[in-house]
């Protein structure tokens, strides 16, 4: 179930490219961000400073206007960043596989009960496909491996031309500092093009990132994926 919104926030336009028999020809597709995706951890990490810019971009969305969109957690930075949205008067749709519905950890529900809308998925990839289907760009705060696999799974879709969407790490206390070396060394050593290594944004701070990813760019890349289903 699809829900509109009114708000209307960061509008922008990206630039994909179509192969002719001419060459690369720009196509330009006006996106207005109204939703962002956001992938981080169900625990909370033991830095404060993690928790506290969840709870700093919840706050930033609703002010914003940008709906989040997320995966339906209760627990960790995944429940601080929709409750600071929700106390901001701003609008949180999770996602949330059913094998996850009623679990709990150290007695708190996994699954959050007080969001604008919930939407239970059959399956992990179906809940990842139902995330970006409604988002207009994606945001990666600390997680773990289902943090880096969500992400690295969106850059890849980018990579292939699936969807020309903003991606961005939100770098709090270097803590993707790791990743993005291990994204140069990847340039460095010829298993990642430089073009797509730029399709990862990354900034310390939140408010940098979001205008960052307003005036996201992409680089043409011939789109190798037509539907979904081929994924």
């Amino acid at each position: 179930r699809r829900t509109s919104s009114s708000m209307v926030s960061h509008s922008l336009v990206l630039t994909a490219c179509r192969r002719l028999n001419t060459g690369w020809k720009p196509a330009v597709f006006e996106i207005t961000m109204k939703r962002i995706c956001v992938f981080c951890g169900a625990n909370p990490g033991h830095d404060p400073r993690y928790r506290a810019e969840a709870e700093k971009l919840g706050r930033l969305l609703a002010v914003r206007g940008i709906e989040l969109v997320y995966g339906g957690g209760n627990i960790g930075l995944m429940g601080a960043v929709a409750d600071a949205c929700l106390e901001a008067g701003g609008t949180v749709i999770g996602v949330i596989p059913e094998a996850l519905m009623g679990k709990e950890v150290a007695g708190q529900a996994v699954d959050h009960r007080a969001l604008t809308r919930l939407e239970v998925v059959d399956s992990m990839h179906t809940r990842k496909a139902r995330m970006a289907e409604l988002s207009d760009g994606f945001i990666a705060m600390p997680g773990g491996f289902g943090t880096f696999e969500e992400f690295c799974e969106i850059l890849t879709w980018g990579q292939l031309g699936f969807h020309v969407k903003p991606m961005g790490l939100l770098n709090v206390a270097g803590f993707y500092d790791p990743l993005l070396a291990l994204f140069e060394h990847a340039v460095k050593e010829g298993f990642l093009r430089q073009q797509n290594r730029a399709m990862a944004l990354a900034d310390t701070d939140i408010e940098r990132l979001l205008d960052a990813m307003a005036a996201y760019q992409p680089e043409p890349v011939s789109k190798w994926l037509k539907e979904e289903k081929q994924l």
